[in-house]
Order: structure tokens, then C-alpha cells, then sequence
């Protein structure tokens, strides 16, 4: 958490309402980044500046906890809560009123466990390690390759690791030291009449670190925005508007934090054969009435090749055949199955020869039976 969220409207950033759903705030991110994405403005500097902010914003948004925090702080500002702090003999004005700086303290920190940090009042403070924010992205993928599982590619917009310093946030070439204030650790003790209480060192700005001079790419932040590539391995079975967590994978964390996670939203292209009905496969498959009245043994296609099916003799048109493992894949346990249903095609083009022939059959075999005896009343 930072300043920006008490100086920064992000709603506003992206043109939304606050009541927003993700997938509103999504769209209108997507909008926003690409008509202001650098490729797209070059030399642009307002545009660049812009699309950083946007993308703020979106990390800050498309984040549910981050998002929680960050509405709740808003509610604080927008309330007034922020006015005049320092009143003499340990209290602050908070909204026209005389609060206790002890109970300044449990308020601030209780919310989220983050904006008593902002202003250096909790257990931790922003210059400790924090968390990097989760990115999303989208994926497209072929239905073969969702159900076999693939390593591919894909494209995420957000911030990453200074390309220039590496992350040091200091320019390359020059030293970084341990700040001689607080020894390193980011943090100062200072007294308020009974109450001894820690707050970011403003000499390193909480950081534990000097740097001589700062990153002139990322200005010492050690991250930067920009798009990016990643190599992803999308496990087998993926099924459509599935979203896969990649650990590790998204916004780096902050002195020392972890960084956030990956959020891959996966679409998976129609097949012109195959349909998926859980972990089994669907296929429609033709017979001819020979085939269907007297038995065959047919191939039926499958993602690896093709299988024989034995179909006895007097099959119906709609019957399905099961064919054990060749489904879609499980991590454990059997394979999904393949479902095979015929359907019985009656021929529109015959010969003279043919008609003939199936009158014949006709009045030797089917003249005594009526398909729709049950339906007479």
C-alpha cells in the first residue's frame, strides 16, 4: 500500500463506478491500455503516463483483497478522516474529532492490517516486505491442446523487474548502502510521552537502503510497467473460462515480499468432431442401414488415432457406444471415456437397381410389421 491510494481516484482512472463488477473493471482496463499502450503512442509521453497509471489502478482493482483495502481507505478519505494529525499531547484530529493516539492506533491498524501502516502507526509499515500484486491474462487455446496439455506463451501487461537496474532501484554502475539511520532495518523509534512508537525512516524512506543515485528508468521504485512474455505449462483436461493460479508469476514483491501470482483465464476453441461432457469426449457417429441391420465393424475416430467398434446387428439409430479411455486425461486416477453415438443415414440418392431392390425387401420382410402400431388409439 502507498500514497497513491489516499492521492488517486483508480475508479475514476478507469472510468468505472465504484460498485463495479471485475469483469466491468476488466473491459474497461483492456480499453484503456490498449489506446494508450506506449507501441501505440510513440513519443507520447502523457500517453505512457497515463497507461501507468491505468495499470495501477488495475492491479489495485483486479486484486479482491487489495481492492478491499483500498475501498475502505477511500471511504476514510473521502469522509474527511485524514485532517490535521500531530494536535499537541498525543491526539489527532480525525473527522472534527479528538481521538487518543493509542486508539488512532487499534483503528488504523485493524483495517486490513495496512493503513495504520501508511502513516507509520501499525506493526508494519509500506517499506516492509509486501506482496506483489497479482496480474491477469488471457489465453487461447486449441481444443487438442487443452486436453492434452501444452507449453506455450502468453502476454501480460503490468509491473515487472526494472529491465535497467534489475530491480536494485539504483543506477547501474553505482553503490548501494545500508542507510546509517535506522542500521538497515527501514524503521525509527520514537518517543510520545509514555509511548515509545516506530515509523518509517525518513531518511531512506523506509527502504533500509541509500542509494547515491536512483535508477533514472524506474526512479529507484526497482520496477517498472511494461509487457512481457511468459513460457507457462497449462496442465491436460483445462476446460473452457477456467482460470489457472501460477505462483510467483505476477507483479514482483517489495523489499523483499514475495511476488504476486499469475491469473491465466483460459478459452478453449470448438472442435468440428469432438464435443467434452465432463472428463469424457462426444462423437456422433453415421451408420448405413445395412451396417446398423446386420452388425459391422466400423473405426471411429478419437484424438490419437482412431479405434474398430463393433456394432451388433439390429443396432437403433442414437445408440451409444462407450470406448474406455480415450477421454480427456486425469492427473489421477482412469482417463475419461469416449462416447460414440450412431446415427443410422438414410441414403437420398438411389439407383433404379437399389429401389427395386429395397421394394423387394420391403414386401418380403417389413409388409407384416408397423413401426407405428403403439401410436394408433
Amino acid at each position: 500500500m502507498n500514497r497513491d491510494w489516499v492521492e488517486k481516484d483508480f475508479y475514476k482512472v478507469l472510468g468505472v463506478p465504484k460498485g463495479s463488477s471485475a469483469e466491468d473493471i476488466k473491459k474497461a482496463y483492456r480499453k484503456l491500455a490498449q489506446e494508450n499502450h506506449p507501441d501505440a503512442n510513440p513519443g507520447d509521453a502523457a500517453a505512457e503516463e497515463r497507461f501507468k497509471d491505468i495499470s495501477e489502478a488495475y492491479a489495485t482493482l483486479s486484486d479482491q483483497e487489495q481492492r478491499r483495502e483500498y475501498d475502505q481507505l477511500r471511504q476514510m478519505v473521502d469522509s474527511g478522516g485524514f485532517r490535521g494529525f500531530g494536535a499537541p499531547g498525543g491526539t489527532g484530529g480525525f473527522g472534527g474529532q479528538q481521538v487518543r493516539m493509542e486508539d488512532l492506533t487499534d483503528l488504523l491498524g485493524g483495517i486490513g492490517g495496512g493503513l495504520g501502516d501508511l502513516f507509520g502507526f501499525g506493526g508494519r509499515t509500506p517499506s516492509g516486505p509486501q506482496r506483489g500484486a497479482d496480474l491477469a491474462t488471457e489465453l487461447h487455446l486449441s481444443f487438442e491442446d487443452a486436453i492434452a496439455g501444452v507449453t506455450t506463451t502468453v502476454p501480460v501487461q503490468g509491473e515487472a523487474s526494472c529491465r535497467t537496474c534489475r530491480g536494485t532501484g539504483a543506477e547501474p554502475g553505482t553503490p548501494i548502502e545500508t542507510c546509517p539511520v535506522c542500521g538497515g532495518s527501514g524503521m525509527t523509534a520514537q518517543s510520545q510521552g509514555f509511548f515509545s512508537m516506530t515509523q518509517p525512516c525518513r531518511n531512506c524512506a523506509g527502504s533500509g537502503r541509500i542509494t547515491q543515485q536512483p535508477c533514472h528508468t524506474c526512479n529507484g521504485r526497482g520496477t517498472e510497467v511494461r509487457s512481457r512474455t511468459l513460457n507457462v505449462r497449462i496442465p491436460a483436461g483445462v476446460r473452457d473460462g477456467a482460470t489457472i493460479r501460477l505462483k510467483g508469476k505476477g507483479s514482483p514483491g517489495r523489499s523483499g515480499g514475495p511476488a504476486g501470482d499469475l491469473l491465466v483465464k483460459t478459452h478453449v476453441a470448438s472442435h468440428p468432431i469432438f464435443k467434452r461432457k465432463g472428463d469424457d469426449l462426444t462423437v456422433r457417429v453415421p451408420l448405413t442401414f445395412t451396417e446398423a441391420t446386420l452388425g459391422a465393424q466400423i473405426e471411429v475416430p478419437t484424438l490419437n488415432g482412431s479405434v474398430r467398434l463393433k456394432v451388433p446387428a439390429g443396432t437403433k439409430s442414437g445408440k451409444t457406444f462407450r470406448v474406455r479411455g480415450r477421454g480427456v486425461g486425469r492427473p489421477r486416477g482412469r482417463n475419461g471415456d469416449l462416447l460414440a453415438t450412431v446415427e443410422v443415414v438414410v441414403p437420398t440418392k438411389l439407383s433404379r437397381d437399389a429401389k427395386k431392390a429395397l421394394k423387394s425387401f420391403h414386401e418380403q420382410f417389413e409388409a407384416d410389421e408397423d413401426p407405428r402400431a403403439h401410436l394408433k388409439v
